[in-house]
């Protein structure tokens, strides 16, 4: 083993293993809601959900972990330190909820409305999932070595309230709702989140493993979760070791997932690369700088491999790089996650945790992530830029709206064959003034028109008028090949409508609107002169 010297990082310190709790359990998290959602919301199966994407999970992990601890030790020789701390890396949170809720559920409602058995159905999600995944990793691998054009092209405004806009619905409002539908056991491991993260108050242990903790006690303590032998059984199946087999075939067959769900996987990948250069400047801020190159390109590689090995969930660099160097985190934590994430998802032994952990002991973490990504678009970015922010959310929680919608109509019993989902709905909702056709067209690439909308108002702010309209007049074309706004009517569902003129009175409107900032900037030249 090389011996290190005073001025070159060790591969372990003790340190390490208060930055190991923090990240395994932000690790740990994820996992678990991967396995929640696929088996109680997409209905996937345990042999697809341990068989295959926690292997592609287990395999993108540590090839990511190994690689920025590697990357450290090497940077801190280069720099002669021993104080420099890894990239903290895992799961992306907001991919993983954007590829469940917008891309595998509605494959899998879509297939079932056309009479598609359910595991079947599950089974074309899952590779739905893979697809996008494979797309978001080549955007990422790519993206490393375009990032000064992309970080020009879109103001940090319109990037950053466009990620919000995901985070205060699809993360935060759905935990919060749950928070106060089981106060009893939410509410005190979210004071302890709250009090850890955002009032410096500091426990004998780390404050997310002390909210999980506390959280499981509750849960258990207050009958919320109870003893099952069923369900224990069921825990203990899973267990056994799962070699990871590469999909090419199943990527290949789902291929077209990549044009009709170009609005979702186009936006998370730049919002990982974009993500990912701000953990890096974070990093750089707290005394530890790395190469970007290489940096961003290992989030896109690690991406990939998870998809060619069966995981529908990206991976990126984690926000925190300077808590983990405060607690004293070097180089090992990195690596020690990698090993023990590694073996939880290729044995199958998550499932114990599944068990033990319920979603409610731990998604105060996730609760406290999706309050962060809002604030920081206010934070992150020029004050007089505020009301573009507010406008990057509204499409978000638009499309959020609309699901909500949606579910209550299922709920109600419609979307079934004998009740399908009609245009005559829309009629029923605008009698208590819900326009909820133009929720509708605001769900479907959201993502881009938060993007564009928050877009023009920067430049409206800036008085870049001429900005503002090449702005509108790209909504006008995405609009138009209908990768925004345009939507179509399943038994169950709206979804999107592609084809060339498929949202033109979206786009007219886009137009129109180019033209408006075309003549007030020809208006402003004339004033100058």
């Amino acid at each position: 083993m090389e011996t290190p010297t005073p001025n070159t990082p060790r591969w372990f310190v003790r340190r390490d293993m208060d930055g190991l709790y923090g990240l395994l359990l932000n690790n740990l998290i994820q996992v678990l809601l991967i396995v929640s959602l696929c088996q109680s919301l997409l209905g996937f199966s345990p042999t697809l959900v341990y068989g295959r994407i926690l292997p592609g999970v287990a395999l993108s992990l540590i090839v990511g972990n190994f690689y920025y601890g590697w990357l450290a030790k090497e940077q801190g020789k280069k720099e002669q330190r021993d104080d420099i701390t890894a990239l903290p890396y895992g799961v992306n949170t907001v991919s993983l909820f954007a590829y469940i809720f917008l891309v595998m559920l509605p494959v899998k409602l879509a297939a079932m409305s056309k009479g598609v058995p359910p595991e079947q159905a599950s089974e074309l999600a899952w590779q739905a999932g893979i697809v996008a995944c494979l797309g978001s990793g080549l955007i990422e691998l790519l993206g490393a070595f375009v990032v000064k054009p992309l970080r020009r092209i879109a103001p940090r405004a319109a990037m950053l309230s466009t990620l919000s806009g995901i985070a205060i619905t699809f993360i935060a409002i759905g935990f919060f709702f749950r928070t106060f539908a089981h106060p009893v056991v939410a509410l005190v491991p979210l004071g302890v989140i709250l009090v850890t993260y955002f009032g410096n108050v500091r426990f004998p242990i780390p404050g997310g493993l002390l909210s999980v903790l506390l959280g499981v006690a509750l849960a258990w303590g207050t009958g919320l979760v109870s003893w099952d032998n069923v369900k224990f059984t069921g825990a203990i199946e899973p267990i056994g070791f799962y070699f990871p087999s590469i999909y090419l075939g199943e990527l290949w067959q789902s291929r077209t997932v990549l044009v009709e769900y170009l609005s979702i996987i186009l936006p998370m990948g730049l919002f990982n690369i974009v993500g990912s250069i701000q953990n890096l400047e974070s990093a750089e801020a707290a005394g530890d700088t790395y190469p970007a190159l290489p940096s961003l390109a290992a989030d896109g590689i690690g991406t990939i491999v998870a998809a060619l090995f069966g995981s529908c969930f990206p991976t990126t660099l984690y926000i925190g790089h300077p808590g983990w160097k405060a607690l004293g985190a070097r180089v090992g934590y990195s690596i020690a996650n990698g090993v023990i994430m590694g073996i939880l998802c290729l044995t199958g032994t998550i499932a114990i945790f599944a068990y033990f952990v319920p979603i409610d002991a731990g998604m105060a973490i996730i609760l406290w992530i999706g309050i962060v990504i809002v604030a920081q678009s206010f934070t992150a970015t020029p004050s007089q830029h505020a009301p573009a922010v507010v406008v990057g959310l509204l499409p978000g929680i638009a499309g959020w709206g609309a699901l909500i919608a949606k579910n209550s109509l299922r709920a109600a019993g419609l979307g079934t064959p004998e009740q399908p989902f009609t245009p005559e709905l829309i009629e029923k909702f605008q009698l208590s003034d819900t326009f909820i056709d133009g929720a509708f067209a605001l769900e479907q690439g959201f993502i881009f028109s938060a993007m564009i909308l928050a877009a023009i108002t920067v430049f409206i702010i800036e008085r870049d008028f001429k900005k503002a309209a090449f702005w509108s007049l790209g909504g006008a074309g995405l609009s138009w090949i209908g990768l925004m706004h345009s939507y179509q009517w399943t038994i169950a569902d709206t979804v999107v409508s592609l084809g060339w003129g498929a949202g033109g009175k979206w786009a007219v409107g886009y137009i129109l609107l180019a033209i408006l900032f075309f003549y007030i900037q020809w208006q402003e030249r004339g004033k100058q002169e």
